[in-house]
Order: C-alpha cells, then structure tokens, then sequence
C-alpha cells in the first residue's frame, strides 16, 4: 500500500515501459510495489515522489446494454439502433482499481501509453477513471519513440495535451465495428441454426468489418488457382560448354506447343558439334538497399526471411521495444527523420563480432550517410531501427532463438539501408547452331554492398563464362523439355500483408490480429507460409460475396478507413461518421437477409462437411490408441 501524496503519476501501456521509466528517472533506485496485484513503481526525482505504473492495453471495451445479451431474443437488426456502452474489461479491473488508488492521492499525471491512435485512447480510458476519484488533476501526455534514457528524457521535456481526435478516431472503429460484427455475426449463425446446422456447443460463424474481407482475398486466391487451367508445352534447351564451363541456352523462337514440332527441331540439330556466339552482353545493375522498416515490412520480412508469424512476430517486437533494443514498431514511415542521429546508432555495431568490421569500413568512413528513403510517413514515429546493441546470448536468454533472430533482422535492416548498392552483371549470350538461334541468360553479383551485412535478399547466382562474339562453343546435347504452366499460389501471410496494408484492411497494429481471428475460426489455415481456405471459409467468404458484395469487398474497408481518419484530423465529427457507417452497413444487412434462405443452404452444408470430420477426429483416434494397447 503506498500512503502520503504521489507528486507524479506516470501512466505507460505496458509494465516494462513503466518499469523503464523508474529505472531511466530515479535519482537513488526505485521500490517495486503491488497495488490491487497491479505492478506499481516507487522513485524520487528532483525532489519529488513519482510513481509509475503499466497497463496491459485497453482498459475499457465498447459492449451493448445487457439486455441485448441474449441472441435468440434480439433481432440481429435492432443493434444498428443501439447505442454501445462503454465496459471495463475483465482483465483490466485490477489495473483500473490501482489507477482509483493511487490517483487518489496524485497531483499531477503524465500520460504514457504508445505514441499512437490507440495509445491515444487508452490515455483518455485512463484519464475518464481518474477523473471520477480526482477530479482536479493535471494531465500531460508525452510521446516517444523509444524506451531508452534520452527519449523518455526528451519526451519529458517537451509534453502535450491529449488529443481527443487521435482517440476519437480509436473509439469511433471500436464502436463501428462492434455493431457491424456483432449483427451480422449473430444474424448469419442464427440462419443455419435455425436451418438445422449442427453447430459444436460454443461455436458460431462469425464475420468482421476487417477479417472477413482478409478471408476473401485468401478465398479469391484459390478460386483463382482452382480454376486455372494447365497447359502442357515443350522447350528445347542446348547443354553447351566453353571455357571449361558448361551452361544452358534455351531456342530464342520460344516454347511450343507441340511436342512434334520440338522433336523436329532437335532432329535438325542432332548431329550439330558446334556453336558460334553471335553476341556476348555483360550489363552491371546496381540494386538499391531496403527502405527503411514499416510495421507491415516487418511482419513480411520475418514471414518470409524468418518463418515467423505475423502475429508472433509484432508481440516479439513489443518485447524487445520494451527492453529498449528497438523503437517503437508500430509505424507506418519508411523515411528517417533528419534528427534521427543515424551514424551514432550505426556505431554502437562498430563492434559487433560478426558485422563490426563491415559497420568501420563501409558505413562510418562515409563523410555523409545517405540513407535509402521510402514515400510513407505517418508524421508520428520514424521507421523502426535497433536502439541498443546486444549480444546474441543476452537476448536469446531474454526472449529465446525468436527473438534474436528478430533483433538480427532490425540491425541488419538498418545497417543495410545505410550501405551501399549491390551490383549485379546481367549476362546474355545469344549462340547460333546450324542457324538455330539460342540465348542463355545468367546473373553475378559483382560488388555484394549491403548484401554482406543483409544476405536476405542476396540472389541465387548462375553465371556465365565470358565469350566475346565469334566464339565457338561446344555443343553437348540438344533435348527437348517438357514443362507445364503453373496456378497462381496460395497467398502467402506476406502477400496477404501486402495486400491488406494497400487496400487499408485494418491499422499496423491489429492487421496480423486480423490474420490469427480467421485461422481461429477455422476459416483458413496456413501451411508451408501458405494461407489455404478450409471449406468452411471458402464457402462463407463466396456466399457473402453472391449475395452482397459489398460486405466482404476490400476496397468497402479501405473506404471506411479513410473517413475515420477524417477524425483524427478534425475534418469530422465522430458521430456522423459513426452514423455514417451505420446506414451503409444497414443497407447491406437487408439484402442480405432477402436471401437469407439460399445463404443458410450453402453454409448448413458447408458447416456438416466441415463439423462431421471434427467429429469423426476423436473417434479416430480413440481406435487407433486402441489398436496401440493390443
């Protein structure tokens, strides 16, 4: 229990942030307390009594009245006339019984969530509970980029006001997307109960404003590789040699379509000993290094370098950005800002064991670093970039094989948008044999630049001897090969990203929750980096898709994103976009339910197949653990 007057109350989004904060600003240490079991810190500065304490996220949710609780009582319809309420949430009651306690006794809060929209609401959240005990407080909310000792430091001096449009903006989606969901949700799973689906106990269909258009795109991908159609056709390739080396050249006349017309060709150039080269081109290419790392660029990159979930790899991040290793990841900029003092952080890797020769020689001998630049900035956060060095063995104990491997990737990102262009030599050589042109193409990386500190994306090399033309080259064999056109792929979690951060499918920080919801349901699953849609998913997104468009399109989202950004820049106000949104979604609710019969058709049968197999699983296996026991 802490007793007497609290001079400053620090108000942070998550524990290791506060705890940061104790550590940065005490003058002689700080005391670790609980109050109502949340984690609370005791430090002096400047004379003063401070206190610290982390939320865990969202104190408050938006719900409907309790009497809208029941689902066969309240018709679906009705919720678009219905306004939310704000709850506390479960698992934030101790955390809003530590701020009642100790803003009792405060003077003056500072408020420190995330430098974002909704660390910008969950200010308000907890400015709204500490009103109610102290109604004469004095808040200022600082932002930062970083928890390290100079940022903290720095955001300090320089506090704002809270911004009710940047938490508007937060509030108006919760509230928008709670009625949206929770009507058409309950609406779509009381159709196939009432058509006889046999759903599990607990189970429901759900749908979301941002996750059900993700689960189209997953679903339009595979219509479109179910219905591709494979072609077979026929390439005749020449096994050549020179200078020692052998090499492929393809015939310049292109594939074809019968295999006959291939063979007739190789039966002309079945005796062909030699070959003379007609021309011999080496082109250099310089290839840029990365831009600097977005939220989104993060969550690909470590999907497709690392193997790692999106989902997973935005909770590691948070992790090492509250250790103070890296700035804040959740940002939208790809440019770094010109008091972003780039060649001071380079040099804290002058001597990592691995990349510190590389970080003297080639990055710190620059009189003027000239870093890669993308065309995004969110004017709140700068890209994200390694605030701190640390050892491999130091942050693999902190957060294991993962979280090293994430760390490495920041490093080695911002150490390679400092660097220089690679340099590849495009080769092609075009042969004639017996009047027969052939080409053959390859690649050398001819200066490796930033590939040395950034391998990632290093090519695959295939290079090519050195001919000038009038050579002669050995002909080994011509064969002809078969091949066969390829479907599209399933999307991978990094197309998909792709994707959803260009049509504007949820924000930097809850795309990947997106993601994790459809997978949750069972809409889609994703193997091998692929997001492959059960039949369950498929049938749900193509039905919807049938009977209204609009509700699973995009593009309808994108929209929705850019007129709530309307509030956070004080073009609107938050109810009339709320409203707004409303009638639109209103409008789409009714046509829907004017098919209601032929989309519980579809989706009963969908949900038998897919349930009947779930319930065969435990029988499966309860026989083969019988057939083990005998």
């Amino acid at each position: 229990m802490i007793s007497g007057r609290i001079d400053v109350l620090v108000v942070a989004e998550k524990p290791g942030v506060a705890r940061a904060f104790a550590e940065y600003l005490s003058e002689d240490g700080y005391k670790e307390l609980r109050i109502k079991g949340a984690k609370v810190y005791i430090f002096r500065r400047r004379g003063e009594r401070w206190v610290s304490i982390g939320l865990r996220g969202h104190l408050m949710d938006f719900d409907f009245p309790r009497e809208y609780s029941k689902w066969e009582a309240v018709d679906p319809r009705d919720l678009f006339f219905t306004e939310p309420v704000r709850v506390l949430r479960r698992e934030a009651r101790r955390y809003a019984s530590a701020l009642r306690e100790l803003g009792r006794r405060a003077r003056r809060i500072i408020l420190a969530p995330d430098a974002d929209v909704e660390g910008e609401s969950i200010a308000f959240e907890a400015m709204s509970i500490l009103r109610r005990v102290n109604p004469i407080l004095r808040f200022e909310r600082v932002w930062f980029n970083a928890v390290t000792p100079t940022d903290i430091r720095r955001a300090l001096e320089r506090p704002r006001d809270p911004n009710p449009n940047l938490a508007n903006k937060a509030f108006a989606r919760m509230m928008v997307d709670l009625t949206i969901g929770a009507a058409f949700t309950r609406a779509i799973t009381l159709l196939v109960r009432r058509k006889g689906a046999r759903l599990p106990r607990g189970r429901f269909l759900s749908y979301g404003p941002c996750q059900t258009p993700v689960l189209f795109l997953v679903v339009q991908r595979a219509v479109e590789r179910e219905n591709f159609k494979k072609k077979k056709y026929y390439v005749v390739e020449a096994l050549l040699r020179a200078e020692g080396q052998e090499f492929k050249a393809t015939y310049a006349g292109g594939p074809f379509d019968k295999k006959e017309k291939a063979e007739e060709l190789v039966a002309k150039l079945s005796r062909a000993k030699k070959g003379m080269v007609k021309s011999a081109d080496y082109r250099h290419k310089e290839v840029r290094p990365p831009v600097p790392l977005t939220t989104v660029e993060l969550e690909r990159r470590a999907s497709r370098f690392l193997n790692v979930r999106p989902k997973e790899t935005l909770s590691i991040a948070e992790d090492l950005y509250q250790e103070g290793l890296i700035s804040y990841p959740r940002t939208d900029t790809n440019i770094y800002p010109p008091t972003l003092d780039l060649r001071a952080i380079a040099s804290m890797f002058a001597d990592h064991p691995e990349l510190g020769r590389y970080v003297r020689r080639e990055i710190l001998t620059k009189r003027r670093l000239s870093p890669t630049a993308g065309n995004e900035d969110d004017r709140a956060h700068p890209p994200i970039y390694p605030t701190r060095y640390a050892s491999e063995e130091y942050v693999k104990r902190k957060f294991g094989e993962k979280g090293w491997r994430l760390y490495d990737l920041v490093v080695r990102h911002f150490l390679a948008t400092l660097s220089s262009n690679a340099v590849h030599e495009n080769q092609e050589v075009k042969v004639s044999i017996e009047g027969v042109p052939f080409v053959a193409k390859g690649l050398k990386v001819v200066d490796e630049g930033f590939y040395f500190v950034y391998p990632f994306e290093r090519p695959k090399e295939s290079p090519l001897p050195y001919l000038v033309e009038g050579d002669v080259v050995e002909v080994l064999k011509v064969v002809v090969v078969e091949k066969e056109t390829k479907p599209p792929p399933y999307l991978s979690e990094s197309e998909l990203l792709r994707l959803m951060k260009k049509y504007g499918i949820g924000t930097d920080a809850t795309m990947q929750d997106h993601i994790h919801t459809n997978i949750k349901r069972k809409y889609f699953v994703v193997r091998n980096k692929r997001c492959i849609p059960t039949p369950l998913g498929r049938a749900l997104a193509l039905t919807l898709y049938e009977t209204v468009p609009e509700i699973v399109s995009p593009e309808v989202r994108g929209n929705m994103e850019k007129e709530l950004a309307r509030i956070a820049e004080g073009e609107k106000h938050p109810r009339e976009v709320v409203m707004e949104m409303k009638e639109k979604f209103l409008e789409y609710y009714d046509r829907l339910m004017e098919r209601k019969d032929v989309l519980a058709e579809r989706l009963v049968k969908a949900i038998d197949e897919v349930f009947e197999r779930e319930r065969e699983k435990p029988t499966r296996r309860r026989r083969s653990r019988r057939r083990r026991r005998r």
